[in-house]
């Protein structure tokens, strides 16, 4: 018997985050369910009180996000998607409020860090808040006319405030990876030969001399893209490393599965965390790289 679905998808964070925004765009008929921690999050799913996770991975600026990589391997949740989310911050006040009046700005620490431009020419006075929709909440619930945040534009939305001036960010090219997060091992089918697949996988190289060398020389040889390879020690010890890694192809493909044997054939562990359609922004980005 199934389970009952509740047509819920978990996110870190308060309403308005930018988690909470991947999930209405990818996911327009759910309802978020806005969740104190990570795990927290992952736990929603794995107890049923929500069908789907959506979940951060990696940000261009800010890199890999650490506590995913430890929560995954341990969950037994599985990667169904992926969805990339250009990041922007939006600066906003209370209804009726000056830019000239603003002399403190709230947000996430690594907004703060991603806005010093505008709040270096201010001089305005950066507040570390929780995250980025916190913030916007605060100066809701505060009211105080000199406090502003810097938060996505569907906090403001939510919690009644004005947009005084608009992706603030000093970088553009501020984008964030999320992974969607299923309880049920569900495996894409590849419907025609140009659709891109993703492949997710972790693994531990048995202890041999350039095993690791040896082990992704299959997919060197094979002709399968690898587009992401990260190491992380376990249990405090610098000699013991998993591996995640994500290659386009699917397990079913001879190329993939030939690389696959080999890599098994070189390590002690290997498990597929999900293989999943590739978004479009990943077609972008190939396009992007060629061109430079």
């Amino acid at each position: 018997m199934s389970a009952k679905k509740t047509n819920r998808i978990s996110f870190q964070g308060e309403p308005g985050a930018n988690s909470d925004t991947a999930c209405r765009n990818m996911f327009p008929d759910m309802e978020p369910l806005p969740c104190a921690t990570f795990e927290d999050a992952f736990n929603a799913v794995e107890s049923g009180k929500a069908d789907l996770a959506m979940i951060p991975i990696e940000n261009t600026l800010a890199g890999r996000v650490a506590d995913i990589h430890y929560l995954l391997p341990h969950s037994k949740l599985h990667i169904v998607g992926e969805y990339f989310l250009p990041i922007h911050f939006q600066l906003m006040v209370l209804p009726g409020v000056d830019v000239s009046e603003i002399k403190e700005v709230y947000s996430h620490i690594h907004a703060l860090g991603q806005c010093r431009k505008i709040i270096r020419k201010n001089r305005w006075k950066p507040v570390v808040a929780g995250d980025t929709a916190g913030a916007a909440r605060i100066v809701a619930e505060e009211k105080v006319r000199t406090n502003a945040a810097l938060a996505p534009r569907l906090a403001a939305e939510l919690y009644g405030l004005d947009i005084v001036a608009e992706n603030v960010e000093d970088s553009e090219n501020n984008v964030t990876r999320f992974v969607v997060l299923s309880k049920e091992k569900k495996w894409a089918v590849r419907k025609d030969d140009d659709q891109l697949m993703v492949t997710t996988f972790i693994f531990r190289v048995r202890n041999l001399p350039a095993a690791l060398y040896k082990a992704m020389g299959g997919f060197a040889t094979n002709g399968v893209n690898m587009t992401k390879l990260e190491s992380y020690q376990l249990g405090g010890k610098f000699f013991s490393s998993l591996f995640y890694a994500d290659v386009e192809g699917h397990p079913d493909d001879r190329n993939v599965a030939l690389a696959l044997e080999e890599l098994r054939f070189f390590s002690r562990e290997v498990r597929i965390l999900g293989v999943y359609e590739g978004q479009e922004f990943r077609h972008l980005q190939s396009e992007e790289d060629e061109q430079e």
